[in-house]
């Protein structure tokens, strides 16, 4: 079933039945004075009492009531949901924050379809409207955009795929929200907007919309360019985040995840070469294609120190440390000599591979991604807990953390792949990475202990057959 299509339908037989205004009582002339949409801090806190993908999140609350807890927070952007079958708004909701909060600026947030729609939402009291390019063609959309100006508001085009982009060059939106959630499907992929934002190929003011469940989703969107975060279902539930939120608003990050997303292309993964522990190593593995390195700098027998990362320095590669994170007093902290290398962008992020909990991740350190040991498929599950856009499945031995050369079992691959893209370790080599590429359609492969000749080194030979198997068997578009 498309949601997006179910809910137009919807919305465009209300429109028949009870106009554009939805039955509900707008004046004939506006109100309200404007108010400046998208001022400082951009963070855009949503009033929605429920979604089709989340069910009911407050469905009884009072619309000016919780603005109101969001005012005295310091947001100064907000977005109304308006549509009433599946998110439970309506035009008055916004109407009555608008009179209650008058310095407030307001998005409406709906369905938008034509220029009596703009018209509406104007003398309802909006400072702002979100303009959906999936819903409307190219002609429509511009229309949309310029009649919303016309009046003095501001106006979010939200895109979601290269043609929404497309559509619109021809007049160049000043402000874009990038939406990680695909509203046929309502399924959410944080890094979604992180890719699509290259895309983007005019000055515009850019918005990180749908996925963020706290302070570290607010870390990911900045430090990947975006000048505003749009938060919904967190910030209704818990307006008590919204500091930390703001907080994470002036971060400056390294940009991994955008570096990361520039490097993928479509049918061919990324790859990580992880173990290095020589110099010449690092050079092979780049020169070959490698898109990521990994350093080891956990109790292992690849275990290597700093001096080998800052000799490294002007290696241009994604550079990951993996670290085991040691507990003091039950809290997790990062190695000081890690930390010293994130702090001067020497490694890009960390690889967590111990036992760290999901809200303790961000904490110690940013930018990292977890990995999972996986021991069969009860375990996938697991993964949605994690808050980093991805989580690599490595195999599960007694013995060891990683490295082992063990396989992560077709089972739990599987399991994986139905519902995420797959970051993939664990035995991979010259020998099985076609198997791996064309059966399991990786978005990152990481291989260590096959391609060495003996423990820490690489075997230039088993690194070049390992390369030329992935651009043979790789789907490349």
């Amino acid at each position: 079933m498309n949601i997006q299509e179910t809910i137009v339908e919807q919305r465009r037989r209300r429109i028949r039945v009870d106009g554009h205004a939805m039955g509900v009582a707008v004046p004939e002339a506006r109100m309200a004075p404007l108010a400046v949409f998208g001022a400082a801090p951009f963070l855009i806190c949503e009033v929605k009492r429920r979604s089709p993908s989340r069910g009911d999140i407050l469905p009884g609350v009072d619309a000016v009531a919780q603005a109101r807890r969001y005012a005295e927070r310091g947001v100064r952007n907000i977005s109304v949901l308006t549509e009433q079958d599946n998110f439970g708004g309506s035009l008055e909701d916004l109407a009555r924050i608008k009179a209650a909060l008058p310095s407030l600026a307001l998005l409406r947030k709906d369905f938008l379809l034509d220029l009596e729609d703009i018209e509406v939402s104007w003398r309802a009291g909006a400072d702002a409207v979100l303009l959906i390019a999936s819903l409307l063609d190219a002609g429509r959309l511009a229309a949309m955009h310029a009649r919303a100006h016309s009046l003095g508001m501001e106006a979010l085009v939200e895109v979601h795929d290269e043609a929404d982009v497309a559509k619109c060059r021809g007049f160049a939106p000043g402000l874009v929200g990038v939406n990680g959630r695909d509203l046929r499907t309502f399924t959410v992929d944080a890094l979604h907007p992180v890719r699509l934002r290259s895309r983007i190929d005019w000055k515009a003011r850019l918005v990180f919309e749908s996925g963020v469940a706290g302070p570290e989703g607010v870390l990911l969107a900045r430090s990947s360019g975006f000048d505003g975060v749009l938060v919904g279902e967190t910030v209704m539930r818990s307006p008590e985040l919204i500091p930390g939120l703001m907080g994470a608003l002036d971060g400056r990050q390294a940009a991994f995840w955008s570096r990361a997303c520039g490097l993928m292309r479509p049918g061919r993964p990324l790859v990580k070469i992880c173990g290095i522990t020589r110099t010449e190593d690092a050079e092979t593995a780049v020169s070959l294609g490698a898109d990521m390195l990994g350093f080891v700098m956990a109790p292992s027998k690849r275990r290597v120190d700093a001096g080998l990362v800052r000799a490294l320095r002007g290696l241009g590669v994604l550079k990951v440390a993996v670290v085991v994170t040691e507990r003091h007093g039950g809290i997790p902290l990062l190695d000081p000599e890690v930390a010293d290398l994130l702090r001067e962008g020497l490694i890009d992020a960390v690889q967590l591979h111990g036992d760290e909990m999901p809200e303790e991740c961000a904490d110690i350190a940013f930018p990292y991604y977890k990995a999972l040991r996986m021991r069969s498929v009860d375990e996938v599950g697991a993964m949605d807990g994690f808050r980093c856009p991805r989580v690599l499945a490595d195999a599960y031995s007694p013995h060891a953390t990683g490295g082992t050369g063990q396989r992560v079992p077709t089972e739990i691959i599987d399991a994986i792949r139905r519902n995420r893209p797959l970051w993939i370790a664990g035995g991979i080599g010259p020998d099985n990475v076609a198997e791996v590429v064309s059966g399991f359609s990786p978005e990152l492969i990481d291989a260590s202990s096959r391609l060495e000749e003996d423990s820490g080194r690489k075997d230039r030979g088993k690194l070049e057959r390992f390369f030329k198997e992935i651009e043979t068997h790789a789907n490349v578009q």
